[in-house]
């Protein structure tokens, strides 16, 4: 990290980084780091919670962005359908969707001072990184990918401890699996000039060695600000690192997977590790994880086909129950004792007799009680 006073920040380049990985990976650690060193996080950011006290490092327009688009695809943050990245997919592609993502990132690299290098980061990015690379491209910057790595057992143990997972460990550990193979994918450096530099982090070398690790970050995908950050920065950013956060310490065989399950997740982990090596990015790999991928995708049409029978018993079961109360339905008033006084005869009889007589029997018509 070197002297950054012949340095002029707005004579860098646009540059758009992408923090992606499963949520409690360490996501939030690499994006609050960036921030320190210079890069422009936009605001407004998601409020820090009890999960993440020292912060998300997510823009909250993004969130809002993210859930809309998930909510119209039908698709969970912690999907496990390989077919959900085809209806992600088909939502990045409208025009409408690109432009105010595009208009969104324009605002904030002309924005007061303006910001050269952008923070986008979110645990639900990875489903919509075609819209971000299109969205950069359009804004005259480079999309870079910085993609997190954390042991899956210690991923899992994470969210249904912070998050109160009831899904259970096969479905959180499918669902990480059917992430990072296709996040790998959707990173994949291609041959184009527009195609995006990238690079896998391990969480755990973060912590580790925060400013090493940042420091390979900022050469791989040529971040300035990180190339340039100062010293206090750096102090600032061993205040921020706590080697402590790396709490769960579970392994692949404490979570009971189903045997072929187990298998994939653990040879997924280890070729994502090779990812991370220097040097370790390579067409061979690639392949591999193509196979893993096609793989994982057979594995789950032979569940779905098997366990077809549960969920037509769960769909018959809610069809039986009803649909819930709404919850703005006024509750039914009980039945009124036979002799209750009701309307006018609740008054008492002298109130009643200064009603003149005509008007008296108006009322009564009107309520349908005209006496005999």
């Amino acid at each position: 990290m070197s002297d950054p006073s012949s340095v002029d920040p707005a004579d860098y380049p646009r540059k758009v980084l992408l923090v992606a990985g499963a949520g409690r990976s360490g996501t939030s650690t690499m994006a609050g780091l960036m921030k320190i060193l210079g890069l422009h996080v936009p605001q407004p950011e998601v409020a820090a919670d009890e999960s993440n006290p020292k912060g998300f490092g997510e823009p909250q327009w993004v969130v809002d962005h993210h859930d809309r688009l998930l909510k119209e695809a039908l698709v969970q943050v912690s999907d496990s359908r390989p077919e959900a990245w085809f209806e992600t997919g088909r939502v990045s592609t409208r025009e409408p969707e690109r432009i105010a993502t595009a208009e969104w990132l324009e605002g904030h690299f002309t924005a007061d001072e303006g910001h050269s290098e952008l923070v986008v980061k979110d645990p639900r990015l990875a489903w919509f990184l075609g819209l971000w690379r299109v969205a950069a491209i359009r804004t005259g910057a480079e999309p870079v990918f910085a993609t997190m790595l954390r042991p899956p057992a210690e991923v899992v143990g994470s969210k249904q401890t912070y998050y109160a997972n009831k899904l259970g460990s096969a479905h959180l550990a499918a669902s990480w699996l059917n992430m990072l193979l296709h996040t790998e994918r959707g990173t994949r450096v291609g041959t184009g000039a527009d195609a995006g530099a990238r690079v896998f982090v391990r969480y755990g070398d973060l912590l580790d060695d925060w400013t090493r690790t940042t420091m390979h970050v900022g050469e791989t995908l040529g971040l300035q600000h990180v190339l340039h950050a100062n010293s206090e920065q750096i102090r600032d950013g061993h205040r921020f690192v706590d080697p402590s956060l790396r709490r769960m310490q579970q392994t692949l065989a404490d979570l009971g997977l189903p045997p072929r399950l187990h298998e994939l997740v653990g040879q997924t982990w280890e070729e994502l590790n090779r990812l991370a090596e220097p040097g370790g990015d390579t067409p061979e790999v690639h392949a591999t994880l193509d196979e893993l991928r096609e793989a994982y995708t057979d594995l789950y049409a032979e569940a779905e086909a098997i366990s077809r029978s549960s969920v037509v018993h769960a769909e018959q079961r809610t069809r039986r129950q009803g649909p819930p109360p709404r919850p703005d339905t006024a509750p039914a008033r009980p039945a009124r004792p036979a002799g209750t006084p009701v309307g006018a005869d609740r008054l008492p009889h002298g109130l009643r007799a200064a009603v003149p007589a005509p008007v008296r029997r108006g009322l009564r018509r009107l309520a349908g009680r005209e006496r005999s």
